[in-house]
């Protein structure tokens, strides 16, 4: 029988293994999982599947016997022609799934070392998996105990204290830009959480405007008035951009919503008055060309994550103490797999022994009716069940030789010969 450990792997990309250019070229967005989901089931035969795409990775759980056909189902879902993506993935197996998975969720594989946000993101990837019908009991198990290690390692080490936030870089670069924020115009494009929370560390320094620009007016003005600012649509973008002095943008958008022209447009009305814009959006949402024009300081997710660099030797205490608990839960894992390995036996002995147990105790029955002493039944009872239980195990042990007897020998021992009962 095959190890059931072996069954279960990840196919991914982070921002370690691979650049942002590379990493929003397969990323999914949340309308787009369902269907993903349910096709690469059907496609690369996997019994089970979870796909997680945040900013900094896309990984793909699956539970496949054989899963050579999940790379190439990447390639062709995403229409990367003759673009490799091989040369960035990495691909993990059996107890290296539950490691990795535990170390993501507790903020250890993030850009931002302990960040809270990427709990949330695998528990809602495990959500819409399961609205797919493509989380079954094995990844369920495996993302059940992820949520657990999770809360374990936040409670129990300091591996999210002194973490600098992508949201507190982004104000760290404005401010050594364009000076203090009291004085600057700031334009957040999308209504998401990770623009609520970078556009809540900008509040907190009282900027001039807040302005919230989303495709859902009603959705941005609940935003808004939050900040006690105003909120825009998406179409209104061309006429804000000029207004401010710092864009930032998180929007779940296919295409860049900013381009070059737009941005050129701006310096020229603004009599090229210096900007910074910040893309946290992956795929992109402002063009990489917007970086090249003179006045205008463009950062990606990428480049915020350096900053964010600086603490992470001062949690390297956490991350021991908390790799410890993770290799702890990870054996926990992989002894519940084994133990669902010997389930279907165990129920073929019991159906076995309760076939034995019917039979018998039928005989018993119509024995008694017929007015034989109860003494003499419940003798023939227990010999007959005895004899029963006894019987293939002793054929076996009788007709094998050599090192598969002592096999047997050794097992008969350990099944059904107790120290007490010698």
């Amino acid at each position: 029988m095959a190890d059931s450990t072996s069954f279960i792997h990840t196919f991914g990309l982070n921002h370690d293994s691979a650049p942002l250019a590379v990493r929003e070229r397969i990323a999914f967005n949340d309308e787009q999982l369902i269907p993903a989901l349910i096709k690469l089931s059907e496609d690369t035969h996997s019994d089970e599947a979870v796909i997680l795409s945040t900013c900094n990775r896309t990984e793909i759980y699956v539970r496949n016997e054989s899963p050579t056909s999940i790379t190439e189902w990447l390639q062709q879902h995403h229409h990367l022609g003759q673009f490799d993506i091989s040369q960035y993935l990495y691909q993990l197996n059996g107890s290296a799934v539950a490691h990795h998975a535990f170390k993501v969720a507790s903020g250890l594989d993030s850009m931002v070392l302990g960040e809270p946000q990427i709990l949330g993101q695998v528990k809602q990837a495990v959500r819409i998996a399961s609205e797919a019908g493509t989380l079954g009991p094995m990844l369920d198990k495996l993302f059940q105990i992820t949520f657990s290690v999770a809360k374990e390692v936040r409670s129990q080490t300091a591996i999210g204290e002194r973490s600098v936030s992508l949201a507190a870089a982004a104000l760290k670069l404005t401010h050594s830009v364009l000076g203090n924020t009291s004085d600057q115009k700031i334009l957040f494009i999308g209504a998401g959480e990770m623009i609520e929370l970078v556009a809540t560390h900008f509040a907190a320094k009282n900027p001039q405007q807040i302005t919230i620009a989303n495709r859902t007016l009603e959705r941005g003005r609940l935003l808004a008035e939050r900040f006690k600012g105003q909120a825009v649509t998406l179409s209104e973008l061309t006429r804000e951009i000029p207004l401010h002095d710092v864009i930032i943008s998180c929007t779940a958008s296919h295409l860049p919503l900013i381009g070059k022209g737009m941005i050129e447009n701006a310096l020229k009305s603004r009599k090229h008055k210096p900007m910074v814009l910040v893309d946290l959006a992956v795929p992109r949402d402002i063009e990489p060309e917007v970086g090249k024009l003179s006045d205008i300081f463009l950062y990606t997710v990428d480049d915020l994550g350096e900053i964010v660099q600086e603490n992470k030797e001062l949690r390297q205490a956490a991350v021991e103490e908390a790799e410890k608990i993770i290799s702890v839960r990870v054996q926990d894992f992989i002894h519940w797999l084994h133990t669902r390995e010997v389930v279907p036996t165990i129920k073929k002995l019991r159906e076995h022994a309760d076939n034995y147990r019917r039979m018998e105790l039928e005989k018993a029955k119509k024995a008694l009716l017929r007015g034989d002493s109860a003494e003499a039944v419940i003798e023939q009872l227990a010999n007959s069940l005895m004899n029963k239980f006894l019987h293939h195990p002793t054929q076996a042990l009788n007709q094998t030789h050599g090192e598969h007897q002592q096999h047997l020998i050794d097992a008969a021992h350990k099944l059904f010969i107790r120290d007490q009962d010698s």
